[in-house]
């Protein structure tokens, strides 16, 4: 018996969002307007911030918002993993920048810093290290090297929303700080993303930079207005988050304690039915202080298994494909430990709606698989 399909992963709205979307609806104001400000100021709260929040439509654009703010142009480079989504890599190239290709540790597939000094350059601006699987275990290095080297450092923390690093939450220390918003992220605002910064220079930036460059028009659109006589000084975007977006964001940030709670329970389930599996390796991550976006294992046999569960009904994915690896980023040199990585890892269903009957499921189909 093959089953019900077991997502991979899924949105978990329920009548809290479809209420918060009609009552935009009737407001008759769709666009960027006071909702956005609300949650731009409960995102704040939330993480207990000084730091500003700017709310945009997507995770990427915030990635290339907070490039664009810092003036990274055509001739600079920034160091990132490879092993990341691809909208990493083209914020990077969407100002013109190149992004440089840099290896990932094998155990906690966070950036490796000493391969990120070897392809440091001259035209090296900045560095991008990927909360991967909303971890960010190394941060303390990426900063220390930052520093040394004069580079400003943007996080993609796409995934890493609620999480917490040295007892304080995401975003409340560093320097550049993006998150995502989109369907299946920690909350979702159906699409989305944040920049978290304390650089008021930067904010400004990218308050202006999402709204087409128009400068200080935030605040005539958080009161419902919009600039007539303006000026702009800096390449602009259409990038503004909208007031329905907004509000399906602030019905989802009211339960992420619970979303937390459902995540974690889900990898701890995981990791002790699988820890003593020698096919099976977990990642060293400190699990208890991050909300699990996705669950990766690396495991003997990936395709053959990842063959083998969809064939039973339960979805499973690879991430990611690395960048260096596809045509328009390709390196002259190669990535082992990321090439290796990337042939043995395999991402389990994980998301807030995922029973434990179901995961019971995945777990018995993997030790199944295994043991034939």
């Amino acid at each position: 018996m093959r089953g019900e399909k077991i997502r991979l992963s899924k949105s978990a709205v329920s009548e809290e969002e479809k209420a918060a979307v009609l009552s935009v609806l009737d407001k008759e104001f769709l666009g960027m307007g006071e909702e956005v400000m609300f949650f731009e100021d409960e995102i704040k709260r939330y993480l207990e911030t000084e730091f500003d929040v700017v709310c945009v439509n997507t995770g990427t654009s915030a990635l290339h918002l907070a490039l664009e703010a810092l003036d990274i142009k055509a001739g600079d480079e920034v160091l990132v993993p490879s092993l990341t989504y691809v909208a990493t890599f083209q914020a990077i190239s969407a100002c013109g920048a190149t992004p440089v290709a840099v290896e990932v540790n094998p155990d906690t597939l966070f950036i490796d810093m000493q391969d990120a000094q070897k392809r440091l350059s001259e035209n090296t601006r900045a560095i991008m290290p990927v909360h991967y699987a909303s971890s960010a275990k190394g941060i303390e290095e990426v900063y220390a090297f930052a520093q040394k080297h004069s580079l400003r450092v943007i996080e993609d923390a796409a995934q890493a929303f609620g999480s917490q690093r040295g007892g304080k939450k995401v975003g409340t220390e560093g320097d550049i700080i993006c998150f995502s918003f989109d369907g299946i992220k920690n909350i979702t605002s159906g699409e989305g993303g944040a920049i978290v910064s304390g650089d008021k220079r930067v904010i400004q930036r990218v308050q202006d930079g999402r709204l087409l460059g128009v400068e200080k028009d935030t605040q005539k659109r958080y009161a419902g207005q919009r600039s007539w006589d303006f000026d702009v000084t800096h390449q602009g975007f259409r990038y503004h988050m909208s007031n329905i977006m907004a509000a399906i964001g602030r019905a989802q940030l009211k339960k992420i304690d619970a979303f937390k709670r459902k995540r974690q329970a889900i990898v701890d389930r995981y990791i002790e039915a699988l820890k003593d599996m020698e096919e099976v390796g977990i990642l060293d991550f400190d699990y208890e202080d991050i909300v699990p976006h996705i669950f990766v294992i690396k495991v003997q046999q990936r395709d053959a298994l990842r063959e083998y569960l969809i064939g039973n009904n339960i979805e499973c994915g690879v991430h990611y494909k690395p960048n260096h690896l596809l045509h328009k980023y390709r390196t002259p040199y190669s990535l082992p430990v990321t090439e290796k990585i990337y042939e043995e890892i395999l991402t389990l269903p994980c998301h807030y709606d995922l029973t434990e009957e179901e995961q019971r499921r995945v777990i018995k189909s993997i030790k199944d698989f295994y043991s034939a």
